[in-house]
C-alpha cells in the first residue's frame, strides 16, 4: 500500500514527496521506496506520538526548505481507486489553500452507516473552483453510534472524514502555535537543528516531549470552523484499517471468501482466512468470520468486530503474553 500511495503521486517530482514513519520501519520503507523517494525525504519519528506531532514534524521539515509551500497529508493505509479524481482534487485544494489561507479537507460521500470512521458536517457552498463546489465546515463527529451514523446518512449533510488535509505549511504551523504551544515550541527547536550535525539528537530529545494527540483532536476540533473548507470527491476511497475492510476491498472467491495460505473448507462463506502457509486451516460451517493464523498467535473473531483487535492488544500489554507484541 505504501508503493500504491507513491505511485498515485507520480505527477509530483520525487523530491516533493516526504514520508514520515517510526524509526522501527526505516529499513522496510527504504526498501519499498528505493529509487522513488530520496532517502533524505524520509522523516524519522523516534517515538509514537499520534498524528498531530507526526504531521507537525513533517510540516516543520517542509517549512525549513519551503516556508510558504502547500503540503498534503496522505495516509499510506488508505485505498484510493480513482487516481485522476484524486489528482484533480489535490490541485483544487492547493489553489484554495494558497488563495484563502484555509485548512482544507478532501472528503468522500458516506455510503453506509459506518461506525468505525469519523464524519464531517458540510455547511453552505462557499465558491466553485474548476467545476467543484467548495463547502463550509460545520464540525467533526468521531466514530458515532450506529443509530447516529444512520441519521447522518439520511440527512445527506455528512461526509466520511478521510483525513486528506491540504494547507500551507505556515498556516498549519500557526495553528500548532495557538492550540498546541508545547508541541510547537519543540518543533521550532527541531527546525533550528535540521541540516546540522545536531539534527538526529535534537529530534530524539524534543520530539517525545510533544503532546501525544491526534491532529483532529489537537488542531481541527479547535480551529475556527470558518478557517476550514471541505472539498467533496468521489475517490473510490477506503480506510483499510480493519480485516473487515480488507475483505471488502480485495478479490474474493465464489463463496465470498478471501483466502491466503493453506485452506480446506466445507460450507464456509463470507470469511477472511489468512495463514502464514505453515499449517493447514480447515473450516466447517462458518460464515462472516476473520481467522488469522501466524507463527505465534491465532485470531478468530466475527467480521464486524475485527476493529476490536485494538482491545485485544491493550489486554495483551497487561498480560503474560506482552512479549508477543
Amino acid at each position: 500500500m505504501l508503493q500504491e500511495t507513491i505511485d498515485r503521486l507520480r505527477f509530483l517530482k520525487p523530491d516533493d514527496i516526504y514520508i514520515a514513519t517510526n524509526e522501527q520501519y526505516i529499513d522496510i520503507v527504504k526498501r519499498q521506496t528505493k529509487g522513488k523517494v530520496p532517502s533524505g525525504n524520509i522523516i524519522v519519528e523516534p517515538s509514537l506520538q499520534d498524528t498531530a506531532p507526526c504531521i507537525g514534524l513533517a510540516a516543520t521539515y517542509i517549512a525549513k526548505k519551503h516556508p510558504h509551500e502547500v503540503m498534503s497529508v496522505i495516509y499510506a493505509d488508505h485505498l484510493i481507486v480513482d487516481k485522476k479524481e484524486f489528482q484533480e482534487k489535490l490541485k483544487i485544494a492547493e489553489k484554495v489553500a494558497k488563495k484563502d489561507k484555509t485548512l482544507n479537507i478532501i472528503e468522500v460521500k458516506a455510503k453506509f452507516p459506518n461506525v468505525h470512521l469519523g464524519y464531517v458536517k458540510i455547511g453552505k457552498p462557499m465558491k466553485e473552483v474548476n467545476g467543484t463546489e467548495i463547502y463550509a465546515f460545520e464540525g467533526f463527529t468521531e466514530k458515532p453510534t450506529l443509530a447516529v451514523a444512520k441519521k447522518f446518512l439520511e440527512s445527506f449533510k455528512y461526509l466520511w472524514n478521510t483525513g486528506l488535509y491540504v494547507w500551507e505549511v505556515d498556516t498549519i504551523l500557526k495553528a500548532y502555535k495557538k492550540f498546541l504551544p508545547k508541541t510547537h515550541k519543540n518543533l521550532e527547536t527541531i527546525k533550528d537543528a535540521i541540516g546540522t550535525p545536531k539534527e538526529k539528537a535534537t529530534i530524539e530529545k524534543y520530539y517525545p516531549l510533544c503532546d501525544k494527540i491526534s491532529v483532529d483532536y489537537g488542531i481541527m476540533e479547535k480551529v475556527d470552523p470558518g478557517q476550514v473548507r471541505i472539498i467533496p470527491a468521489d475517490l473510490g476511497w477506503s480506510d483499510v484499517g480493519t480485516w473487515e475492510f480488507l475483505l471488502a476491498e480485495l478479490p474474493r472467491d465464489k463463496k465470498n471468501n478471501l483466502i491466503k495460505g493453506k485452506h480446506i473448507g466445507i460450507d464456509s462463506k463470507g470469511s477472511l482466512i489468512y495463514g502464514d502457509g505453515q499449517k493447514l486451516i480447515a473450516t466447517i460451517g462458518i460464515e462472516d468470520l476473520v481467522i488469522v493464523d501466524t507463527e505465534d498467535a491465532l485470531l478468530v473473531c466475527k467480521k464486524d468486530q475485527s476493529q476490536d483487535v485494538k482491545k485485544v492488544v491493550e489486554k495483551m500489554k497487561k498480560s503474560q503474553f506482552n512479549h508477543l507484541l
